[in-house]
């Protein structure tokens, strides 16, 4: 848990690229992922579920469905010092409340005895009682500004480029002491037939998919149907899979002679085997990794000052 995410980078043991880095388009698929990912926990250690900080709005609604989903023994509960926007999720509260894509449970129906009776009030029968069972751990910080956003946003962004970069980083050779420019690794060739191709976060003409892919940061997927190509054109997915992501490479080119893309990639070939689908998402590759290359004479590939806004 301590220290800058890029520095301690391992291989997870499940996941799945969303493809963007907000899940606010697409919270029914985000939900999905989550369970997908979490059918995987043999319950052998401790899990820690880090939610994402979004608290306002269908993010709270959203965070009422993970903890109604994944039932989960504790809850930590961060306050923010002067801001009584949200009320303490108690198991009461999660049990009543309605989230974004479950629902709540209604108060029961009751039905009043006589005064004398032991038992003022009485569930209706078939009425669900159950109150989910964990314990909530409520931090209220006190000294000023703690929790508060800031400019969480940008420092985001950039531990994401450093995370990306740090990943980049396991295709340089250990034994070189400068750091080699992507245009000179060799990438790996890839038939257009051996894998599926999905743009995650927007709609794009067939026509048009190329564009889109060269150039760009995909996930390395693998899903369990057999890829059937018809022709020796790109296989194209209609619906974003949730399935395995084995790492990311980026496209550094597409030969559309040949029908190959080509792709630079840390992941380990015993891996790549099992790779048949690549995931474009809505993750850039970080501009110094395009701007930064030495060796390049002239203009700069895929970079460009001169910009129209309005398209």
């Amino acid at each position: 848990l301590p220290g800058p995410p890029f520095t301690h980078q391992q291989t997870p043991r499940k996941m799945v690229y969303y493809g963007q880095t907000s899940c606010e388009q697409d919270t029914e698929r985000y939900l999905d992922v989550m369970k997908y990912v979490f059918s995987c926990y043999k319950k052998e250690v401790p899990l820690i579920i880090n939610t994402m900080g979004w608290v306002k709005g269908e993010g709270l609604l959203l965070l009422i469905d993970i903890i109604r989903l994944l039932s989960p023994s504790h809850v930590v509960q961060m306050d923010v010092c002067d801001w009584k926007a949200m009320a303490p999720l108690t198991p009461e509260h999660i049990h009543l409340r309605a989230g974004l894509h479950t629902k709540g449970k209604q108060q029961p129906k009751c039905k009043q005895l006589d005064v004398g009776a032991a038992e003022s009030w009485k569930c209706s029968e078939g009425e669900d009682a159950s109150v989910p069972q964990y314990k909530l751990l409520y931090v209220h910080p006190e000294f000023p500004r703690a929790g508060m956003a800031g400019e969480a946003r940008v420092h985001s962004g950039i531990l994401r480029d450093m995370s990306i970069l740090g990943y980049l980083g396991h295709l340089q050779y250990p034994d070189i002491g400068a750091v080699l420019p992507l245009h000179s690794l060799v990438p790996y060739q890839v038939p257009f037939s051996a894998v599926a191709l999905r743009v995650i976060h927007t709609d794009v003409a067939p026509t048009n998919i190329m564009y889109a892919v060269n150039a760009s940061w995909v996930g390395l997927c693998c899903i369990p149907d057999e890829i059937r190509c018809q022709s020796d054109g790109p296989v194209l997915l209609t619906q974003t899979p949730v399935c395995d992501c084995l790492g990311f490479g980026i496209v550094r080119g597409v030969d559309m002679e040949k029908k190959l893309y080509h792709i630079l990639t840390p992941v380990p070939p015993e891996n790549l085997r099992l790779v048949n689908c690549l995931l474009l998402g809505n993750i850039a590759i970080p501009n110094c990794v395009l701007v930064g290359q030495q060796g390049i004479e002239g203009e700069i590939p895929y970079v460009t000052s001169d910009y129209n806004y309005s398209i």
